[in-house]
C-alpha cells in the first residue's frame, strides 16, 4: 500500500518537461496556460521524486534509529509535551477511530498537497511561486535532516506504542524495511509539515469561510501521525519551526526571481506599461 514509486514520479516530471517545451512554443493563450501548469507540474513531480528517494537514503540502521527514537522520547517527557502512549490508549479502544486514522495517515498526505496546489495555481497564482519553494526548501531540509535514521514510536519496543496500522492491516510500510517511503524518517515529520504549509496558505491568502480546512487538516495530521506511533510529537514540532523559518527565503527567491524576469537582457528594468502609455 502506498504512493507512486519513484520511477512513476521522475516519468511524470519528464512528459510534463516534455509537454512544456511543446506548449512554449505555440503563441495562443490556452498553450501559455498549459505551458504554466505543465512547468509547476514538472517541479513538483521531480519534488515528490526526491520525498520517495529519501526514504531509501535514510537506510535501515535500526539499532542506532532505536536509541535516537527513545532519545527523542525522553525529551519530550522532560519538555513535559504529552505523552504519545496515553494519547494512544484514548484512541484505540474504539475500532472505528483507530481504522480512521490509520486512513486518514496514508490517504490524506499526498491528495492533500495536490489539491491544494491546484486550488492555489488556479486562485491564487500570483502567490503560488512562494509557497512552491517554500515546499520545496522545507521537504528538502527535512529529508537532509532524516539522512539520520530516527525510529519511530511504534518500532521502539520499549515505549509501548503499537502500531495500529498493521494491527489493522492497514499499514504503509508493512514489516520493517521500506515500500513508498522509508520508516526511519521520523524526524521531522513531512507529513506534519505539508499539512501545516497547507493550513497557513490557506488562511492566509483564501478569504472564503471554507479557508478552515487548512488549518483543519493540520491539526487532524499533527494528531493522527502520533495516535498511529508514526511519529513523535517533536517530529511535528520541529517540521512547523522549519516551515516557519523557511517561509521568508521561499518569498525572497519568488521576489527575486520576479524581478529578474522583469529585467532586460541588459540588466535595465523594463519600463512598465503605464509609463508607455503616458508617452
Amino acid at each position: 500500500m502506498g504512493w507512486l514509486p519513484w520511477k512513476y514520479g521522475a516519468a511524470l516530471g519528464i512528459f510534463f518537461l516534455l509537454v512544456l517545451l511543446f506548449a512554449r512554443g505555440r503563441n495562443d493563450r490556452a498553450w501559455q496556460f498549459v505551458a504554466s501548469l505543465c512547468a509547476e507540474a514538472s517541479i513538483l513531480s521531480f519534488l515528490y521524486t526526491l520525498w520517495v528517494l529519501g526514504g531509501k537514503l535514510s537506510g535501515l540502521e535500526i539499532d542506532g534509529a532505536i536509541s535516537r527514537g527513545e532519545w527523542l522520547w525522553n525529551l519530550e517527557r522532560s519538555l513535559f509535551l504529552p505523552n504519545e502512549k496515553v494519547w494512544q490508549e484514548a484512541l484505540t479502544p474504539h475500532s472505528y477511530a483507530t481504522q480512521a486514522a490509520n486512513i486518514y495517515y496514508f490517504a490524506a498526505h499526498v491528495p492533500s498537497m495536490g489539491i491544494f496546489l491546484f486550488w492555489l495555481f488556479m486562485r491564487h497564482r500570483d502567490t503560488f511561486s512562494k509557497w512552491r519553494n517554500t515546499l520545496a526548501l522545507l521537504t528538502g531540509s527535512s529529508l537532509f535532516i532524516q539522512l539520520i535514521p530516527v525510529a519511530p514510536p511504534r518500532l521502539v519496543d520499549s515505549l509501548g506504542v503499537i502500531d495500529t496500522g498493521l494491527a489493522y492491516d492497514q499499514s504503509v510500510y508493512g514489516t520493517l524495511g521500506y515500500t513508498i517511503s522509508g520508516q526511519l524518517q521520523a524526524m521531522p515529520s513531512i507529513h506534519v509539515g505539508w499539512a501545516a504549509l497547507i493550513g497557513w496558505a490557506a488562511w492566509k491568502e483564501s478569504t472564503s469561510h471554507w479557508r478552515w480546512i487548512g488549518p483543519a487538516h493540520a491539526t487532524a495530521t499533527m494528531y493522527v501521525v502520533a495516535v498511529t506511533g508514526n511519529h513523535y510529537w517533536l517530529d511535528g514540532i520541529v517540521a512547523v519551526l522549519l516551515m516557519v523559518v523557511l517561509y521568508p527565503v521561499g518569498k525572497r527567491i519568488a521576489e527575486l526571481s520576479v524581478s529578474m524576469r522583469n529585467r532586460t537582457p541588459g540588466g535595465i528594468p523594463k519600463p512598465s506599461t503605464r509609463l508607455l502609455a503616458n508617452r
